[in-house]
């Protein structure tokens, strides 16, 4: 018996230890990636984006995208703020593809996936994501009939709460004529950054947390053989037929979304899971069981099975269509033993990022605290309707 409890401790510790090195070795640029997205969210204004976004056009959709991708968010207040567009008069064509740009096409996951995974991986994102938003729209005007449309739309305007809705409505950009390093250095400017900076990480802290977890106890537990033969390594037409398809099915009942699904990927890639494969599954931040349920709740259950099935059939094409056009260039790594797991703590250059990095986290947090900003934490989760937009517009101007 205590041999049995002595083999358990063990091996939780071992799970512990590799999420912990793995934490360690993805904390810079988590810090420069938030970073980066706070400062692009300040001083980018997305106003009245809904009056370009009207319709499912090939306008409407790069629009979409565009603003998507500079208005960064977890997965959790993308989904509510693209319901929020949507009963704003914005297709849902394009509010799916804001939604989709905001979590997959955003510098934070461009970083993590170029320091942890490689270069490779953050083009394939950059890729793959515009494919798997066109196929979304195509799939959108081929399978969303009118009804279920106008159903949708009835559904929505009920307000009913998911998660994140406070934070979705928020809007902290700094406001004025003034030039872009004006506005950005000024003191709005910096309480905007600080904002956006500390209620981002609030916003995926839990999931980054759980996606380390996750993947510590698989690098700990599974032994690559086993995630080998699962992916079909060695036998390539099959891998690359079969693994887009287990990536988001893998994805959706981890549980984990935005960047904390990061980890998890890097130890499937390891493991033998294809290129195609492995970016299907980064891609299926928005279908894990939880998100599906907020979409029953916003959409009704008919809109929510059709948004589920596109997404779905469109993250397994995209992963099809990324390794169709990287084998042919050369540009699929062949490293499958990425360093995300180190015995111990050093003096190397990870060691330094992380202290210049968490100083800067450390001044914007103070920055935060020091404009008021506090109370804002406590209505990231509230209900859609209940003036988190006025209360962030008040705050900002307080500062």
């Amino acid at each position: 018996m205590e041999e049995v409890a002595v083999f358990v401790l063990q091996a939780i510790g071992d799970a512990l230890a590799a999420a912990g090195s793995m934490g360690w070795e993805i904390l810079w640029p988590l810090v420069l990636g938030f970073t980066l997205s706070g400062i692009i969210q300040a001083v980018v204004r997305t106003d009245q984006i809904t009056k370009l976004m009207r319709d499912d056009s090939p306008r409407a959709i790069s629009v979409a995208t565009g603003l998507g991708a500079l208005s960064s968010s977890c997965s959790y207040a993308a989904v509510a703020l693209a319901r929020a567009l949507f009963r704003k008069g914005a297709s849902l064509s394009s509010a799916m593809a804001f939604e989709v740009a905001s979590t997959n096409l955003v510098v934070e996951l461009g970083l993590i996936l170029a320091f942890v995974m490689g270069w490779q991986f953050t083009i394939a994102e950059f890729v793959g994501g515009p494919i798997m938003i066109i196929l979304i729209a195509l799939g959108f005007r081929l399978w969303m009939r009118s009804k279920i449309l106008d159903a949708a739309r009835e559904q929505a305007d009920k307000g009913l709460a998911g998660s994140m809705e406070g934070h979705a409505a928020m809007d902290m950009s700094v406001q004025g004529d003034q030039w872009f390093w004006r506005r950005l250095f000024s003191k709005p400017g910096l309480t905007s950054v600080s904002q956006y900076f500390v209620m981002d990480w609030a916003s995926v802290l839990r999931d980054i947390i759980i996606g380390l977890l996750i993947a510590g106890a698989f690098d700990a537990w599974v032994p690559n053989a086993w995630l080998q033969a699962v992916f079909f390594e060695g036998h390539p037409t099959l891998a690359f037929i079969i693994d887009p398809i287990i990536g988001p099915v893998l994805a959706m009942v981890s549980f984990v979304c935005s960047v904390g699904n990061v980890p998890l990927a890097a130890v499937l890639w390891n493991g033998g899971i294809s290129f195609g494969g492995v970016i299907s599954f980064i891609f299926a931040d928005l279908i894990i069981i939880p998100i599906i349920v907020i979409y029953r709740k916003y959409y009704g259950w008919k809109a929510a099975l059709r948004i589920t099935g596109i997404f779905y059939g469109a993250m397994v094409l995209a992963g099809y269509a990324v390794e169709l056009l990287f084998t042919p260039l050369s540009l699929i790594p062949t490293n499958r033993h990425l360093s995300i797991v180190t015995t111990s703590i050093s003096w190397n250059y990870t060691t330094w990022l992380n202290i210049v990095f968490l100083l800067i986290a450390a001044f914007l947090l103070v920055v935060f605290i020091r404009s008021g900003s506090w109370s804002m934490l406590r209505m990231m989760k509230g209900a859609p309707d209940d003036g988190g937009h006025d209360h962030a517009a008040h705050e900002h101007s307080h500062a």
